[in-house]
């Protein structure tokens, strides 16, 4: 160790001399100065030469490159005026430059309504309409990436129909979103001046909400904008607007004059944090393994989950016992009952007899009921009626008492000494220790569960028996059924379907009520008497309910039931408000003016579309087919198109605590790992999850999130639309679409330099028009993709559409048409060169057309510098193109046969390292007659694109040329003699090829283990697959590649 070497060499304590040396000890010495003395000469040189490198080295043009400002737009135009083009096109491709200014003028023009260009909305059109309302999204917060597939969707499809020359009307709103907005304001309420709503009272809290409603509620239109969907916004909606108000309390008071409307005490999901029933689609059901405790707010301590308690009950009058088993022991408490199955023998003895309840004097009867398992447990069950879903109805069979045990706080309440006034969870672990000094407690087992929670509270949800306002569905499920199966309504993608007949069968009574203050109250009042000589009722007794438009139409219902005078009825209207479901469901005839016989909803209803996610096909979709067709007896829509839910890269469902939860605006504009950071600070997240938020978005977004831009998103978007349930949306894959737009920016404005002079161009051109062979064939590429597009918008196939968009201008435009034509403009002839340009035109003109629906930036920057003749004020309401008549089969076979030579030429220089700007000579040998004249003809094309100096097709080839083979009747004889060092070439390809068998082997040797097939993934097994494949592949080109230059 060097401390011990060094205690070594000191000098000993006592002060003696050192001993002599001996000479091998000098002899030693003496080589270690004269190495050290030339260490210190190298040291020396090295730092002597260092300022002379870095002279060299401060040469700024050849240590830097010049990295130029993204283009910002910077004119001074007034917001709603057109987009000012008089300054050239940047040098690249800036999302904050393309995408300013354009929205608030196509917003002024009106191209948005249905009006423009027409006298009036209901003028006929014999291209037909199409109508379509928002998914409202919540008035809480900002929008996610879920919203941005929506609108690049239904943005998408409207602009395909506004292009089609439809009378077109997109619909824009928001949701007031009930629990989701009360929730926020409370938080908020509480943070920052630490009261609740009660110590505000309903009234202040309202005002509240809708003080925090016009804060922050343009955001999420603002948002939309961004995204540049074009809704109609003179027709925006709100559904707490008065307008919608009035329409919901219609829709209320019509359902309950049918009857389609009641007030019942039944079992609900209750939360007890909010204090509120909660809808199904507000329970997570959190699936645990066994043994978990969970985090449950207003417990210190987490709260055991996920195991089976069992205990016994003494049967009465005897030594006998039954035991029983739950996960909720709490619940005990409640039990009216023991159940058994009537066939099971061990309990025969005991029917009829009763148990006895340790806690309180209830004495329980031993019931029969089929819905026992007589092989699960001990085969007798507990029954709490008033806390139990399967409790509940065997309690209504067996005719038990309903005894709720826990208040709306989750507190036990009743007769049960020590425990009452306790918490819940409190109550459990009390319980437990209470029955094992009773000697009650049996054991307690590992259990695999569902635990209810609230998606909005993160409590956990208890069924409570609750007075409520119930829709009866069973008759409304049976005509959404019928619309389905004749075909009146039809769900894309149909395997969808199956779950709308699986909600309609298994239907129950939609429970409407919300104990919340946020919302529609429900128009329903209670009846009670000053004289107390009028036989009052309770709140229970549906009797003494009025439902009706007003308080003043309520009285004189009340007096009219009663028959009693006006001035001696009192009323109170009920407390709750109404599932948020409830307004959405009526959405769709609502924002038309209904209850009254409007212009606009004797126009636009029923929609022609719903677009939205398959997640809510029964709470939101379902519903508004239930209203329409028993309210205005018509469906809502004709179609209903469901898209797959948006999951992150690796899968995972969004969510806050996981840092994944990405705003649109952050893809759109770009942020920095430290600004998504930042926002989870300022969300509503528990402190404990921002840490593991933090730890999410540095894993996945370690440099933060690149600017994209609005038109690249939504491609992407929309480019991931399959049948899928799900999209695993990677950034990356947004950022390649942002490339590809700066790639549609280079080549538009690349081939821009063509039309240097003042003429104008239309898009009529024929076939024969074309004068240039791959100006027929680029036509006919147009065709193909004008082809694919309309079929993809009509049959919801966007991934086609967006796939023939990117060929077409990736494959066909820049790859090849591009290239092909720099000769023609080069050396072509003056009728050469006009064609081209007219073919040009049309294929940039069309081709931003069919980009638009999804990219409407980027279009219509684009757009708006062609050299058109008779343009369209704005390329959102230019005609989308459907002219399919230059179509050839042909002559895209022939040129696809180029193509195929030309990719293997390109290879093959590939493979010997030549750079394209080294010409090669390529000698054509056939001895079929059909290929070669197709070489032949396109030989000048095919020379441009392959990067060859000239294309021979009747003299021999020289030696030293690469045989390259693209049919079994085609050969390419490429010249490579004086264009490589046959030596360095043999000796690169020799060290790609040594890696390539190295890793064959180690593939191989992988995918003959035994356990292979069983323990690696599929996935893995079949990119093993490929790679083995290619691997081979490469090798044997290699082989062939190295023989060749051998022969040079």
């Amino acid at each position: 160790m060097p401390e011990e070497e060094q205690q070594q060499q000191q000098p000993a304590g006592d002060g003696s001399a050192n001993p002599a040396k001996t000479p091998k000890q000098l002899e030693k010495e003496r080589l270690k100065a004269e190495k050290l003395a030339k260490l210190q000469a190298k040291l020396d040189k090295k730092a002597s030469a260092a300022p002379a490198a870095a002279e060299k080295k401060e040469k700024p043009e050849k240590r830097t490159k010049e990295v130029k400002e993204a283009a910002v737009y910077t004119a001074k135009t007034a917001p709603g005026e057109k987009k000012d083009l008089s300054d050239p096109l940047p040098d690249a491709y800036s999302p904050r430059f393309v995408e300013a200014q354009w929205y608030s003028w196509w917003e002024k023009q009106g191209f948005f309504t249905p009006e423009y260009g027409r006298d009036s909305i209901d003028a006929p059109n014999p291209n037909g309409q199409f109508v379509m309302v928002i998914p409202p999204p919540n008035v809480t917060g900002s929008l996610h990436l879920g919203h941005a597939l929506t609108n690049a969707i239904e943005d998408a499809i409207t602009r395909y129909h506004r292009m089609k020359g439809r009378t077109t009307l997109w619909v824009p709103g928001c949701d007031h979103a009930g629990i989701a907005t009360q929730v926020v304001v409370e938080k908020l309420l509480w943070r920052d001046e630490k009261l609740s709503r009660h110590d505000l009272g309903r009234e202040k809290f309202i005002e509240r909400i809708w003080d925090w409603r016009r804060e922050k509620g343009g955001r999420i239109y603002d948002q939309l904008k961004s995204l540049g969907s074009s809704y109609d916004w003179t027709r925006v909606n709100f559904t707490m607007d008065p307008k919608l108000c009035r329409a919901v309390t219609e829709a209320f008071v019509r359902l309950h004059e049918e009857g389609a409307i009641y007030r019942s005490s039944r079992l609900v999901n209750w939360s007890c944090t909010l204090r509120s029933a909660i809808s199904d689609i507000e329970v997570d059901k959190v699936e645990i393994p066994g043994r978990t405790f969970l985090s449950i707010p207003g417990y210190d301590e987490k709260v055991e989950f996920g195991v089976l308690v069992k205990f016994a009950y003494k049967v009465e009058d005897s030594d006998e016992e039954i035991i029983v088993a739950t996960t909720r022991i709490e619940t005990m408490l409640g039990d009216t009952a023991v159940a058994v199955h009537p066939k099971d023998e061990r309990y025969k003895h005991l029917h009829g007899k009763f148990v006895v309840h340790p806690f309180c004097t209830r004495r329980l009867p031993i019931v029969c009921d089929e819905f026992v398992e007589m092989e699960f447990g001990t085969g007798a069950v507990k029954i709490t009626p008033a806390h139990d879903p399967n409790d509940y109805e065997v309690g209504k069979r067996c005719s038990l008492p309903f005894i709720t045990i826990f208040n709306d706080d989750g507190f036990i309440v009743g007769d049960y000494g020590e425990f009452t006034g306790m918490k819940r969870f409190q109550c459990r672990k009390q319980i437990l220790e209470r029955l094992k000094a009773l000697n009650l407690y049996r054991e307690t087992i590992n259990n695999p569960m569902v635990v209810p929670i609230c998606s909005r509270s993160k409590d956990v949800v208890e069924p409570l028996i609750k007075p409520q306002w119930y829709v009866s569905c069973a008759d409304m499920a049976a005509s959404a059924t019928e619309a389905v199966r004749s075909g009146e309504l039809k769900i894309i993608p149909e395997h969808h379907t199956k779950t709308w007949y699986h909600w309609m069968d298994g239907i129950r009574d939609w429970c409407v009520s919300r104990q919340l203050w946020w919302g529609h109250r429900i128009p329903a009042y209670h009846v009670s008497f000053s004289d107390s000589s009028i036989q009052a009722g309770n709140s229970d007794d549906e009797q003494y309910w009025i439902v009706a438009r007003s308080e003043a139409e309520a009285l004189a219902k009340a007096a009219e039931r009663f028959k009693v005078d006006a001035s001696k009825i009192v009323l109170k209207q009920d407390e709750d408000v109404l599932d948020t479901w409830f307004s959405s469901g009526i959405f769709p005839f609502s924002v038309f003016g209904w209850p009254d016989n409007t212009k606009d909803l004797q126009t636009f209803y029923p929609t022609s579309l719903l677009e939205t996610g398959h997640d809510i096909l029964f709470f939101w979709v379902a519903r508004m087919v239930f209203f329409g067709q028993k309210l205005l007896g018509k469906l809502p829509f004709k179609e209903v198109y469901l898209h797959p839910m948006v999951r992150d890269a690796h899968g995972r469902k969004m969510s806050k605590s996981l840092g994944n939860v990405i705003d649109p605006m952050d893809v759109i504009l770009g942020i920095t790992l430290e600004g998504l950071h930042a926002q989870l600070v300022g969300s509503n997240l528990d402190p404990r999850e921002i840490e593991k938020a933090k730890a999410g978005q540095k894993q996945d977004y370690p440099q933060g999130i690149p600017e994209c831009g609005s038109d690249a998103l939504r491609f992407a978007l929309c480019a991931y639309i399959t049948q899928a349930r799900d999209i695993n949306l990677d950034i990356n894959r947004v950022l390649g679409y942002r490339f590809f737009c700066n790639k549609l920016w280079n080549a538009t404005k690349f081939a821009l330099l063509y039309f240097s002079g003042e003429e104008k161009f239309s898009t009529e051109l024929s076939s024969s028009d074309a004068v240039n062979q791959m100006d027929a064939w680029i036509l006919s590429r147009l065709a193909a993709a004008i082809e694919a597009c309309n079929a993809g918008f009509e049959s919801y196939d966007f991934a086609a559409a967006t796939s023939a968009c990117y060929a077409f201008w990736l494959y066909d435009l820049c790859d090849v048409y591009l290239e092909c034509l720099k000769p023609i403009f080069q050396a072509g002839s003056e009728q050469q060169q006009i064609a081209a340009r007219r073919t040009l035109y049309v294929c940039l003109d069309f081709g931003l057309r069919l980009l638009s629906p999804f990219m409407p930036f980027i279009t219509e920057e684009l757009y708006q510098r062609l050299p058109r003749a008779n343009p369209a004020p704005s390329i959102c309401v230019a005609s989308y193109p459907s002219n399919t008549s230059w179509r050839s089969a042909k002559i895209e076979s022939d040129v696809e046969f180029v193509q195929k030579a030309a990719r293997i030429i390109r290879s093959a220089r590939s493979d010997y390292n030549l750079p394209n700007k080294t010409k090669t000579e390529a000698y054509i040998v056939c001895t079929d007659a059909t290929p070669n004249e197709i070489l032949k003809r396109y030989a000048s094309d095919l020379a441009t694109i392959s990067y060859c100096s000239k294309v021979s097709f009747d003299s021999a080839a020289p030696a030293g040329c690469a045989i390259l083979t693209v049919t079994g009747q085609c050969e390419v004889h490429l010249l490579l003699k004086g264009l490589v060092e046959a030596d360095k070439e043999i000796a690169k390809l020799q060290k790609k090829g040594d890696q390539l068998v190295q890793t064959v082997g180690k593939l191989t040797q992988a995918m003959q283990a035994s356990d292979y097939a069983s323990k690696v993934p599929a996935e893995v097994q079949a990119a093993n697959e490929t790679k083995l494949t290619e691997s081979r592949a490469e090798i044997e080109r290699i082989t062939a590649a190295i023989e060749t230059l051998k022969l040079m």
